[in-house]
């Protein structure tokens, strides 16, 4: 099948590059010229665990394509995936003028009957609001169907994510156009739901929701846990074993954080409100979430009193391991708020320093190793659990700081282990 995928970033290079791998011949198109110039030469925009081998693979064998010209890219596709960002506004509500603006360069070239597949995160109701934006701007008067497969991509496991996948879900009001995109994702191998457009909508958005509010009620349990003297990874491995509840996303810590899980409660939130629904739920899952990025910074305020002037080093930047995505990472609210209190920080993280830095300015030092962060620093704030920190030896913590005292956010060292060295350690919930 020939797919055009719009949209280079996260979702639509991880998206096209595998289908591509199960056989289809895919081009990706961007409008960001350099982006493709740079795909063309093998260099990926962003960091993602194996997918640059696999956009090597895929075009050698000539299935997987990067172009900016739009003719060439959206005149004859048979299906044209929509993968552009949908980010989060400065009101919180989502900005779709990436969607609308790739919906109109669409219309401009079409030519031929097309179905549309909605990759990309939208607000209930957005697909048929884009579908019938593109057959008022064309001029061709094209037949046009539309599909929403709304990905469930984790980022640091995507390629994983895509070939293991619990479901596949395909959402349309038009039998062929579904059966369609079910036939594309078969040599997935992977459950397929349809469903119409709204509920497959809703599906996404709902999933995302329901994660959030799991992370934030095991981190609510967690205070309690501080309170009672119970072990909060007891709890929750007890909690697990119960299989209508499941273990994952059962870990405490400092809270979610990324490009998925904020945007979507908050657009599941919007969308409640405009319908007279009160989501009493999601929204205290939002509020605790919200509180939970504190709650390092407030055990160092009851260890210290004043932080002024205090030496801290920051491991992890990245809102969550194995991606250099920093977009609403607890780590970056963190800094600003150890930076509000007068600390001054040094921070490590193996691949999201620049991302980072683009946030931070020089308002902090950056180091290229553990080591180096940790030099006659007074305190340690473990944020993002990267292998590379879980396995740093915590004799080099009492070795190379000032006073080794660590402020572990994702409870990277067990009790027992820490119990073994002369050093002060705050964790969550234990």
């Amino acid at each position: 099948m020939k797919i055009t995928l719009v949209g280079t970033g996260h979702v639509g290079l991880v998206t096209g590059t595998c289908l591509a791998e199960i056989g289809h011949m895919v081009t990706c198109y961007d409008i960001d010229s350099e982006k493709i110039k740079l795909l063309n030469q093998g260099c990926l925009p962003f960091y993602e665990p194996g997918l640059k081998e696999l956009v090597k693979k895929n075009t050698e064998s000539g299935r997987l394509s990067f172009t900016y010209n739009d003719r060439d890219a959206l005149s004859n596709s048979e299906l044209i995936y929509i993968t552009v960002g949908t980010p989060m506004g400065q009101d919180g509500k989502i900005d779709l003028s990436y969607l609308f603006s790739a919906a109109d360069r669409i219309a401009e070239h079409l030519s031929n009957e097309v179905i549309i597949v909605m990759k990309s995160t939208v607000p209930i109701g957005t697909n048929r609001i884009i579908k019938e934006r593109i057959q008022a701007t064309s001029s061709k008067q094209a037949l046009i169907e539309i599909v929403s497969n709304p990905e469930f991509l984790r980022e640091g496991s995507a390629i994983h994510d895509t070939f293991f996948a619990d479901r596949i879900v395909i959402g349309s009001d038009c039998k062929y156009a579904a059966e369609l995109v079910e036939e594309i994702n078969q040599p997935f191998g992977i459950p397929i739901f349809k469903t119409d457009l709204q509920s497959a909508e809703l599906i996404k958005y709902s999933s995302n929701a329901f994660l959030a509010t799991k992370i934030s009620f095991i981190n609510e349990i967690a205070q309690i846990c501080e309170k009672v003297g119970a072990n909060i990874e007891d709890v929750a491995y007890g909690m697990g074993l119960d299989s209508r509840i499941g273990s994952q996303f059962l870990r405490a810590g400092i809270g979610y954080g990324g490009s998925c899980f904020p945007k979507d409660v908050n657009a599941l939130i919007d969308t409640a409100v405009k319908h007279n629904v009160d989501l009493t739920i999601i929204k205290a899952a939002k509020v605790v979430n919200q509180d939970q990025q504190n709650i390092l910074i407030k055990k160092a305020e009851q260890r210290f009193g004043s932080l002024l002037n205090k030496k801290a080093a920051i491991l992890g930047l990245s809102f969550k391991p194995n991606t250099d995505d920093v977009r609403d990472s607890p780590a970056l609210r963190m800094v600003n708020m150890l930076l509000d209190e007068g600390v001054k920080l040094v921070a490590y993280d193996p691949v999201s320093i620049n991302n980072a830095r683009k946030h931070l300015g020089d308002s902090i030092y950056y180091s290229s190793t553990i080591e180096d962060a940790l030099l006659n620093a007074e305190m340690a704030f473990i944020v993002t659990d990267w292998d590379e920190i879980k396995r740093f030896p915590l004799s080099k913590f009492k070795d190379l700081m000032f006073s080794p005292i660590i402020f572990d956010g994702r409870n990277c060292y067990s009790l027992q282990e820490v119990s073994q060295y002369p050093i002060e350690y705050y964790s969550i919930g234990r």
